[in-house]
């Protein structure tokens, strides 16, 4: 038996970013994105097939081109730098980062101390960072977790923001922690919706149905897919992380103990990859005879 978590698959925003990029193919001969324009390889290479040019940065991309900005957001001076050399921009920032990076920028004028939450490796979090106003790395910090949270040095005015993919759980701990580290602290819980709602459909998954194993669908680079990793994990559920249906085949033992499937996706897992993960499993359910 194969059971769907209720919220699977493309978010709002990368759904509103691809859609864009698909339209943008049709009417130019070469649109760009600095880097993947979601953190799904598979995805990516059919957006390529069609077209996208991929930069590693701004520089790569020749005057007179169009770039989209991709979902997880760029910093304020790539945005600059790329309209000064008349470059075609459209940004199709989440709106969720867009939110995040909007308060990054209002409270460091404000002159609190930004603390961002997240992989400071991200580009969702470089992103972020690149609007904070007259930063010189004295005035912002990225922390990962709860150690690194207790390494904060105290500060006057602090502000805790998110990023987007977080888990509301550890953004509290962390917000805990920081009120012993300023005598005025403001939380931004800027997780968004979708992201929330991802998480709980997990919960409820592993919760509520009995399953044996979570086949869990989404590129390895994908921050919210690994949360939904962690979080199944924590239920102490077995959990099978695939890129793809190809995936399904070469962990054939894995499913061998197993009748009750569930199946989750990350934010940037596109309808199309889900099915073709579905069907794979129902037709080795099916050879082992354990499809319903």
């Amino acid at each position: 038996m194969i059971i769907m978590a209720e919220h699977a698959g493309f978010c709002f925003g990368v759904k509103r970013a691809v859609n864009a990029i698909s339209e943008a193919l049709k009417n130019n001969r070469e649109v760009w994105t600095i880097g993947l324009p979601i953190h799904n390889p598979q995805e990516v290479s059919r957006l390529e097939a069609l077209g996208l040019r991929v930069a590693d940065d701004e520089s790569e991309i020749p005057s007179g081109a169009k770039v989209l900005i991709r979902a997880h957001g760029e910093p304020l001076r790539v945005i600059e730098s790329l309209k000064a050399r008349n470059i075609d921009v459209e940004d199709m920032t989440c709106p969720f980062v867009k939110k995040a990076q909007d308060m990054a920028a209002e409270l460091s004028r404000k002159n609190y101390y930004v603390i961002l939450l997240g992989d400071k490796n991200h580009p969702e979090i470089k992103g972020i960072l690149g609007h904070i106003v007259c930063d010189n790395n004295n005035n912002s910090e990225v922390v990962a977790n709860e150690d690194e949270a207790e390494k904060v040095s105290r500060h006057a005015r602090i502000a805790l923001i998110s990023q987007t993919t977080q888990r509301e759980e550890r953004l509290s701990k962390v917000a805990g922690i920081l009120t012993r580290k300023t005598s005025e602290l403001h939380v931004c819980n800027t997780i968004c919706k979708a992201t929330a709602e991802r998480q709980e459909a997990v919960r409820e998954l592993v919760r509520n149905h009995n399953v044996d194993g979570v086949v869990l669908i989404g590129g390895r680079a994908s921050a919210n897919t690994a949360k939904l990793r962690d979080i199944i994990q924590a239920e102490g559920v077995s959990v099978l992380w695939v890129e793809d249906e190809r995936e399904i085949t070469e962990n054939i033992n894995w499913f061998s103990d197993k009748k009750t499937i569930g199946i989750a996706a990350g934010a940037s897992t596109p309808e199309w990859l889900i099915d073709k993960v579905k069907i794979n499993i129902a037709e080795l359910q099916g050879s082992q005879g354990g499809i319903h």
